[in-house]
C-alpha cells in the first residue's frame, strides 16, 4: 500500500533498511517535479546522520546523445521513454546491486549542454543507499518494467500539473527560450511525458510531496 512520507520519514526508513546489503531506491516523478532536488535533499539528510552512506544515480545520464536521436528521428521528443538507454541503466543497477568493485563510475547529464558526461560521478563500495532518480523508473511498460526487481523501495514525487507547468516555464526561461519555444517544450514534450508516466506507472511504496 502506498504511503505518504516526507524527507525525515524516508531518511529514518532507509537508515533502518540499509543495515546489511546495499539498498537501491527508485525516486520517480514528472518533468519539473523536483526529482534531482529531492534526491539530493534526501541524500544530504541521510549523510548528515551517517556520512557517506548515500549517493545519487541520475537516470538522465542515460539519455541517448543528440546525434543518435537525430538518426532515429526522435530529437524533438528528447526525454520521452524511448529516448533513453534503458538497458544501459539496467546493467548499471545490476552492477550497483552486486557492489563488487571499489568504485563504480556513473554518467551524469549536463542540462546546460544537453549531453551526458560518461563516468562523471563515482559511487564507492562503502555506499549503502543508492538513490536512483528519474522520470520513468516506475513505468509498467517494456523495457522499463524490467527495472522493477532492481529496486528495494520506490518513491513517487507528487506535484500538481499547474505547479509543474510553472516550474518548467521558469526552467526554460532560464535557458533563454522564447515564449513559443517554451510553449512547444511544455505542450509537445514535458507535460505529455509527465501525464504518460503518471498514468502508466506501478504504485510506489511512498509518495513525497514537493
Amino acid at each position: 500500500m502506498t504511503q505518504p512520507a516526507d524527507i525525515a520519514q524516508l531518511t529514518r526508513h532507509l537508515a533502518a533498511l540499509s543495515r546489511g546489503a546495499r539498498v537501491i531506491v527508485a525516486l520517480a516523478g514528472a518533468p519539473g517535479s523536483g526529482k534531482s532536488h529531492m534526491a539530493e535533499a534526501l541524500c544530504e539528510a541521510i549523510n548528515a546522520a551517517a556520512p557517506g552512506l548515500a549517493a545519487v544515480l541520475p537516470m538522465d545520464g542515460y539519455h541517448y546523445d543528440d546525434a543518435i536521436l537525430h538518426q532515429l528521428g526522435r530529437h524533438a521528443r528528447k526525454g520521452a521513454p524511448d529516448t533513453f538507454d534503458v538497458a544501459g541503466l539496467h546493467h548499471m543497477l545490476l552492477r550497483l546491486r552486486a557492489n563488487a568493485e571499489p568504485d563504480i563510475a556513473v554518467p551524469v547529464f549536463d542540462r546546460a549542454l544537453e549531453i551526458s558526461h560518461a563516468s562523471a560521478r563515482l559511487i564507492p563500495q562503502s555506499v549503502g543507499i543508492v538513490l536512483c532518480e528519474g522520470n520513468y523508473l516506475l513505468l509498467d511498460q517494456a523495457p522499463w518494467a524490467a527495472l522493477a526487481p532492481a529496486f528495494d523501495l520506490s518513491v513517487l514525487i507528487d506535484v500538481p500539473e499547474a505547479t509543474l507547468r510553472a516550474r518548467l516555464t521558469r526552467r526554460w526561461q532560464g535557458f533563454g527560450l522564447n515564449e513559443a519555444q517554451i510553449r512547444a517544450k511544455l505542450e509537445d514534450n514535458d507535460l505529455p511525458n509527465g501525464r504518460f508516466l503518471l498514468s502508466h506507472s506501478r504504485a510506489p511504496d511512498f509518495t513525497l510531496p514537493n
